[in-house]
């Protein structure tokens, strides 16, 4: 906003030529890509100068934002749009672009990027409107008054912060604000990357250390962000406006290699097109076969990574169709009359990736040895694919009651509608990327922090999901770590972690995790537990880092090395308190340790284990997890699940009750909790036991305090055969010591056996069924 720029007739770095027009010679027009007009800044300042148009009519200036937006909108109302070119046009008149044009063609070209990506009539509004505050004298509550609080919240989303106030601090608490308003709401950051585009495109009048300067920061930030969104159409030409102005040299020989390919006679390319044609036309697939020319990073990255280049490393296939079956019947199709290249199929339809984006990946080999890539799409994931979120068009639910926005967003101002209204997020596009960074942005110190540590964590561009033993998951970059996923879990709680499990088996909280790990995390809450001054050599995530380095700050000196030689903590001090969960019922209690004793050589370990629950959602229903312990309930239909308050077995008696998302929670009837749950007028379902298998029970055991006991208890529980999901030790009082073990039995009918076996165990005097508190009315 506010961008010097010219025409781009003027010298310096303009935009480049697209792949496509060097080898639209060597591409058929049916399957050539169509390219993104230009704009003609000389019309559109002429348009400009002649003012706005009559009252009901629209504006000849917005006739090309018009047409691209109808194309996609075709019921679109568009007065929203003609009043705000109204009251641009009139606010920025006698301002001018260093190029010369009128002010008002920037806006209006921003506007035409969007309109052409598909964006709803609210963002272009907002587009129309995204420099006025900034640069006239209209103020938001202007804009809220003509154009509602939607628009307002937008406009106020892409205003710089003034230099005057905040110094050097201005840019990067500029994109901290940018970045958590775009939590509340995506379209503040499609308005942003579209806005930078039109800046990089005409460039040219800046100075050369300026224009780099503005280009380092597209890559480092804006181009992530629009990878993350899964905005391509705007990704790859920002990539290749940055390439020119950063790597000259590269880019003239990129340049140099494209145009000779298209002076080559014959196009590998068309030919395996023709071929995929004639394939599914036979076998009765509608699909319709295009030539996606690779841009020119794409190009400079595949002559790295090959070498000398043929003409179908130039370009990929890509094939469109009407459902996502006829996707897999293409593949098949293709697989079986031509060659595969095995190696290169990937499936993102059944695995999207985490920026929206749905494709089928193979290749074919031609006889010459060349290999073709090949995308498969429907038309709505090839639309999605190009403009990411921007293709979603107004996700958002109508405005809820201010006071149940969204905590992360809280120091912006009034926020737009994000949330419904109880209070449970119903924007699919902000991802788990996204909600990490407005976490740990929190917790930045100062705004050098927050800048550099933004730019690193926008490196890290693929994610992973790993999973707790309760089957919720956790979202992290590529190469994190278990002190990563500790951070990620627990936050600033994680500090008292001790250990951990990868797939069952002990670990280093060094380990890097792979997708698709199961983590189970040791904690522990003795005084003694910190986090070790190695942990930061080991967290890959911005909010690990930043938890560790506080910490560190505040204790100086602290910071001892917890993991020991096999991951195992060091030792077994914790304690635990239940909690309330949102929906009444007293949640399970945190698992904060669990320790063993070595095992002699050979001998198996017994499983101690300690992991904890997932956070409730925002529902305040807890992740559902299977106990294989069957409960029926007098309401067809409706999910049980077990209360961790009780753990009720066979053959409790049991009572149920309905909680939020239509869930029966499950209790003993003497649990404290059921009175609670009445006094609150919860409705109460008749439940009762069915065939039963496994079963997941809590258990008390108090003990003196000894040498070993912890070990010894775990052994007695292990060889009853019982899987311990989280065990927890309070300190020691007056030498007697409280354990509480969640655990997993194969059969119901083995619990008596199961505690007379604790019982047996030295030093423990009496073991139970854990009876909860109910939470305070």
């Amino acid at each position: 906003m506010s961008a010097e720029a010219t025409n781009p007739a003027s010298a310096g770095p303009v935009a480049p030529p697209t792949p496509q027009a060097l080898t639209a010679s060597a591409a058929p027009a049916a399957v050539r890509r169509k390219s993104r007009p230009r704009i003609d800044l000389r019309r559109l300042g002429r348009a400009a100068l002649l003012g706005p148009a009559g009252r009901d009519k629209l504006p000849d200036a917005i006739g090309h934002v018009v047409e691209a937006h109808r194309a996609h909108h075709p019921d679109a109302d568009l007065e929203p749009l003609r009043r705000a070119y109204v009251l641009a046009e009139s606010s920025h008149r006698g301002q001018m672009r260093k190029s010369g044009e009128p002010y008002i063609t920037h806006p209006l070209a921003v506007t035409l990027i969007l309109a052409e990506l598909g964006a709803e009539t609210t963002t272009l509004t907002a587009s129309l409107l995204h420099d006025t505050v900034e640069d006239t004298e209209v103020t938001l509550d202007q804009v809220r008054e003509q154009f509602g609080e939607e628009v307002r919240y937008l406009v106020d989303g892409v205003t710089k912060l003034e230099k005057v106030d905040y110094g050097a601090a201005a840019e990067p608490e500029t994109f901290r604000k940018m970045l958590v308003a775009t939590g509340n709401d995506v379209r503040v950051m499609s308005i942003k990357l579209a806005d930078r585009l039109h800046n990089m495109r005409t460039l040219g009048v800046m100075r050369p250390e300026k224009q780099a300067r503005i280009a380092k920061v597209t890559r480092d930030v804006l181009i992530p962000l629009a990878e993350r969104l899964g905005v391509q159409a705007l990704k790859t030409e920002l990539e290749d406006l940055v390439f020119a102005i950063l790597h000259p040299e590269e880019y003239e020989h990129t340049r140099e290699l494209i145009a000779e390919n298209a002076a080559r006679p014959g196009d590998p390319l068309a030919e395996v097109a023709d071929e995929v044609r004639g394939v599914l036309r036979e076998a009765g697939i509608p699909a319709e076969v295009l030539i996606r020319p690779r841009h020119f990073v794409s190009v400079h990255r595949v002559a790295r990574k090959r070498g000398q280049l043929r003409g179908a490393d130039f370009g990929r296939l890509l094939v469109l169709v009407n459902e996502d079956a006829d996707c897999y019947g293409v593949l098949g199709e293709l697989h079986t009359c031509m060659t595969p290249v095995v190696s290169e199929f990937k499936d993102f339809i059944a695995v999207p990736k985490f920026n929206l984006y749905q494709s089928l990946h193979t290749a074919v080999a031609r006889p010459d040895g060349q290999v073709v890539e090949v995308l498969i799409r429907t038309h709505q994931m090839h639309k999605v694919a190009e403009a990411g979120v921007v293709a979603l068009g107004n996700p958002y639910a109508p405005a809820p009651d201010p006071s149940a926005s969204d905590p992360s967003v809280s120091d912006t101002p009034a926020s737009g509608p994000a949330s419904a209204a109880d209070g449970e997020r119903v924007d699919p596009t902000r991802p788990g990327w996204l909600s990490r960074l407005l976490d740990w942005q929190q917790a930045a110190p100062d705004p050098d922090t927050f800048w550099s540590t933004l730019r690193e964590d926008l490196a890290q561009d693929r994610e992973i999901t790993v999973f707790r033993p309760d089957g919720g998951a956790l979202g992290l970059p590529e190469g994190a770590t278990c002190v990563d996923a500790a951070y990620a879990q627990y936050g600033e709680d994680a500090h008292a972690c001790i250990g951990a499990r990868v797939n069952g088996r002990l670990a280093t909280l060094s380990t890097v995790l792979r997708d698709g790990d199961t983590v189970q995390l040791l904690m522990g809450q003795d005084p003694a537990s910190e986090p070790s001054r190695e942990w930061l050599e080991h967290a890959h995530t911005p909010a690990a880092r930043i938890a560790i380095q506080r910490w560190l700050a505040a204790h100086p000196g602290g910071g001892t090395d917890t993991d020991g030689p096999d991951g195992a903590p060091a030792a077994p001090a914790d304690a635990a308190r239940p909690a309330a969960a949102p929906d009444g019922d007293p949640a399970e209690p945190q698992p904060a340790a669990a320790a063993h004793r070595a095992a002699p050589a050979g001998a198996a370990r017994p499983g101690v284990s300690s992991g904890a629950p997932p956070a409730p959602p925002a529902d305040g229903t807890p992740a559902p997890r299977s106990r294989r312990a069957d409960v029926l309930a007098d309401r067809p239909g409706a999910a049980v699940r077990l209360a961790g308050c009780c753990t009720p077995v066979p053959p409790d008696e049991i009572t149920g009750f309905a909680v939020r998302g239509g869930v029966v929670t499950v209790h003993r009837v003497e649990c404290a909790a059921v009175a609670h749950m009445k006094s609150r007028g919860r409705e109460e379902i008749g439940v009762r036991w069915g065939d039963t298998a496994e079963c997941r029970v809590t258990l008390v055991a108090e003990s003196f305090g000894r040498p070993h006991l912890l070990a010894d208890l775990t052994e007695a529980i292990a060889l009853q055969g019982a899987e311990i999901v989280s065990a927890t030790v309070e300190p020691p009082s007056q030498q007697r010591v409280r354990h509480t073990y969640t655990l997993q039995l194969p059969d119901a009918a083995h619990l008596p056996a199961l505690m007379r076996a604790m019982r047996d165990v030295p030093g423990v005097y009496d073991v139970s069924r854990a009876q909860h508190q109910a939470p305070a009315s």
